[in-house]
């Protein structure tokens, strides 16, 4: 058995050459030419960057064969991966440049072509002209693969996104081997396999079933998240995939788009895991009915440990448990003082702690945070669960999710489970916030999105006191379009907090009602110098991400422009280019910022969902005092080569059209109020 992935490839590309381990697009790589590419990649770095074991390398992690080499070629070498999110900020890129100090940051965001000229002591390469490159080059004398000890660092993956300090989980040759175990064993994926991935590659969850995989000698298809529904029913068919993973949010949205041809087509698959995420009990049983012939797998893990718990549609006695640990990995639990105990029902549950191979060495350059969390060769975790005579475990929620109210503890997870059983709710997330009233400590609030029309909330308030004690009744249910998610489509609740905590800012601070907002917005184009506060700015933007979407696609992207020089720059191409072209630019004059609102042109309804985004924007601002007004000549420009290449150095991907460009700010002076017309409206 070969110790590290790099190893298994190399030796795939000797005894199974012709088989195929990457497909993408229309291509597909065998295991002898990612062989080959992998040692090319590495000689490249070598001779040309001076990489060698132990240096660190920030990779962006695109869903493409390109990243996967040279990946893998970093290993090869014997030096340390650290994958980006492909999406990530500049200024997010900059602050982990500081915190790793890589060796060399690979990538191909456009915005950071003069990255080396405002930070100087980091080396920049392309990740397509690294690939490129190397694949010319003769390395017959350079085969031998590096080979680490078992305690050897080659991952750092980070855990937290941009909204707190980096923690970046370092994981050796034995951990990621114990993962690709654990996740081998675990989901029952075979050699014969041919597994689509469209997780991101950066993420714990899409990166073990790569590592996975193409461990095995099994073939993975990359696809860039699930946006269209179409593309992987053509990834299925086209590559004949037997296996899919994907996050619990996606089976909905696939759901919803493939209608009466999700059975037909996720059905041919053998196997679906689900991951970074707990599927609720109904929805375990309406895919196990619903795709019989397929084996449903949900996996429970962390960044920490990789995928440890799983749960299959074959424990159907065990709906609402997380599943049964994978072999080789034991698990306890213990209580708030770090002593043990068994938890053996819900009011016995304890903090859930796993010891294994799997576990990670600790957080790179953090020893307080790696304390908390490993203890005498145990990993603790943050989560409360318990654990029934038959060794499965049951979820309560996170520690710090759990509710208190009034000293009765309340288990955000046990209320979701119960109120999914309601026929028309699609999805809920209880959350714990302040008592405004003060009176309890915290209330418990029901956020939940129901089936279009239902209004009932008086309703399905009795149907969860049927079946929840009192206490665990929510507070308040407040009915919602859709909940927030963050880039693994997992519930955000932080985000739910915040929404809490603006609604209740918002009785206390009345601003301008929504009939009012409507009827005396007016467009502004002028305005004063005024900044508009980044929290103000913050809110109004993030309206547009709760406006309709045709099957809730939500493909659309804000791009906030507060940079006046970029701003500056951005109208005098537009002007110019629409004067060569023909198209009237009406213009506008030192607004706050610029909102440049564009959509996938593959999607059907882009132009009406960001077009509703954008006056959801609008009013929003209105709301707040400020002007704004619809610039729309980008629009029928936005694909022209200049045009183009600006949009492109703002990250704006190519697949995108520009829908409007909104311009902000505090108004010059008040815009006047256009007469409306009356003979359009038609009662019958």
């Amino acid at each position: 058995m070969c110790k590290t992935l790099v190893q298994a490839v190399i030796e795939h590309g000797k005894l199974i050459p012709n088989k195929t381990a990457i497909g993408f697009s229309k291509r597909l790589i065998s295991y002898e030419e990612l062989s080959d590419a992998v040692k090319k990649c590495a000689f490249t770095l070598q001779n040309e960057f001076g990489i060698s074991a132990g240096n660190k390398l920030l990779i962006t992690a695109t869903s493409s064969p390109e990243y996967i080499t040279v990946f893998l070629a970093i290993q090869y070498l014997g030096a340390v991966t650290v994958p980006i999110d492909r999406n990530e900020r500049e200024e997010e890129i900059f602050r982990l440049c500081d915190f790793i100090k890589p060796s060399l940051l690979i990538t191909d965001l456009r915005f950071l072509e003069d990255f080396e000229n405002q930070r100087a002591k980091i080396k920049l390469a392309s990740l397509k002209e690294l690939y490129e490159k190397s694949l010319c080059q003769d390395v017959k004398e350079f085969s031998s693969v590096f080979t680490p000890s078992d305690d050897s660092v080659i991952e750092m993956i980070f855990t937290t996104g941009t909204t707190s300090a980096p923690k970046c989980a370092m994981h050796t040759v034995k951990s990621i081997n114990a993962i690709m175990q654990n996740t081998i064993n675990g989901t029952g994926i075979l050699k014969d396999d041919t597994v689509l991935n469209p997780l991101p590659l950066n993420h714990s969850a899409g990166l073990r079933v790569l590592r996975s995989t193409l461990y095995l000698g099994a073939t993975v298809v990359l696809q860039n998240g699930f946006t269209f529904a179409h593309t992987l029913e053509t990834n299925i068919a086209e590559f004949k995939c037997t296996t899919l993973v994907c996050v619990p949010a996606s089976i909905e949205l696939l759901r919803m788009q493939m209608q009466e041809s999700f059975k037909q087509v996720l059905g041919s698959l053998r196997l679906i895991e689900v991951a970074a995420g707990m599927l609720l009990p109904k929805s375990r049983r309406e895919l196990t009915l619903l795709l019989p012939d397929t084996t449903i797998i949900n996996t429970w893990g962390s960044t920490e440990t990789g995928g440890t718990i799983f749960w299959t549609s074959k424990m159907q006695e065990k709906m609402e448990s997380l599943g049964k640990p994978a072999d080789g990995v034991l698990a306890k639990t213990i209580d708030s003082d770090g002593n043990d105990v068994k938890a053996s029902d819900s009011s016995s549950a304890g903090r859930l702690c796993l010891c294994g191979d799997m576990k990670m060495k600790g957080y790179f350059e953090n020893p307080s945070a790696t304390e908390l969390v490993l203890k005498d060769g145990w990993l603790v975790t943050n989560d409360l669960v318990f654990c029934d005579s038959d060794g499965f475990l049951y979820m309560l929620g996170r520690a710090d999710d759990i509710i208190n109210v009034g000293g009765e503890k309340i288990s955000p997870v046990e209320v979701e489970n119960a109120a999914s059983q309601f026929e028309k709710l699609v999805e809920c997330a209880c959350i714990g916030v302040d008592d405004p009233d003060g009176i309890y400590g915290q209330i418990s609030v029901l956020y939940a999105v129901f089936e279009k029309g239902f209004s009932d909330l008086k309703g399905f308030e009795q149907f969860l006191s049927d079946r929840l004690q009192r206490f665990k009744v929510p507070n308040k249910f407040i009915q919602i379009d859709s909940l927030p998610r963050n880039r693994m489509q997992k519930i955000d609740r932080n985000a739910l907090r915040r929404l809490w905590n603006e609604s209740i800012f918002e009785k206390s601070n009345k601003k301008i009602d929504v009939i009012a907002a409507i009827k005396t917005r007016q467009s502004i184009r002028e305005f004063t110098d005024q900044e508009i506060p980044y929290g103000t700015l913050k809110n109004i933007v993030e309206c547009g991400c709760f406006a309709p979407t045709g099957h809730n696609m939500q493909t659309w992207r804000f791009t906030v422009i507060t940079d006046k020089k970029r701003i500056t720059q951005l109208k005098e191409l537009t002007q110019n280019v629409s004067k060569e072209k023909g198209i009237y630019f009406y213009g506008f004059v030192n607004p706050a910022a610029v909102v440049v609102v564009s959509n996938d042109r593959r999607n059907e309804t882009g132009v009406q969902d960001s077009s509703a985004a954008s006056q959801n924007i609008m009013l929003a601002a209105h709301s707040f005092g400020l002007g704004s007004v619809w610039v729309n000549a980008l629009f029928h420009i936005c694909d022209e080569e200049k045009i183009r290449a600006f949009l492109t150095s703002m990250d704006i991907p190519k697949t995108h059209s520009v829908i409007a460009t909104i311009c902000m700010g505090y108004p010059k002076e008040i815009g006047k109020q256009v007469p409306r017309k009356q003979n359009v409206i038609k009662w019958l």
